[in-house]
């Protein structure tokens, strides 16, 4: 495990100073920072810390995951690399599975079927 933190399921009222705070009983913080959305400044739900060594982001990820802050249950783990979410978006199609489009059919935005007309 990194010395990287992710911290999520914060409350809305959660900043960084909070989170430096709460992570200080458990070693020594080097930094805390919330998710925020750019266009609003609201948390979004989620934040990083940055522990001085590998045994104290051990201790921390031990003792305050499902720990209670603000009415809520933290999740606390080791922060994965930027760009290693499983599970989102369909991904890269895996050889022998269908693709959602018929073998021969062009990738364009314009349908391959016949215009409807009345009559």
């Amino acid at each position: 495990m990194g010395c990287k933190i992710y911290v999520g399921n914060l409350g809305e009222g959660t900043r960084g100073p909070d989170l430096q705070r709460l992570f200080a009983a458990h070693g020594t913080v080097k930094w805390a920072d919330v998710a925020t959305d750019p266009a609003s400044g609201a948390s979004r739900g989620f934040g990083f810390v940055m522990m001085g060594s590998e045994q104290e982001a051990q201790r921390a990820v031990a003792a305050l995951n499902g720990s209670g802050h603000e009415g809520k249950l933290l999740k606390v783990g080791p922060a994965r690399p930027k760009g290693a979410a499983a599970g989102r978006g369909r991904g890269p199609a895996r050889p022998g599975r269908p693709t959602g489009r018929p073998p021969g059919r062009p990738n364009s935005g314009t349908s391959a079927r016949r215009p409807y007309r009345h009559r």
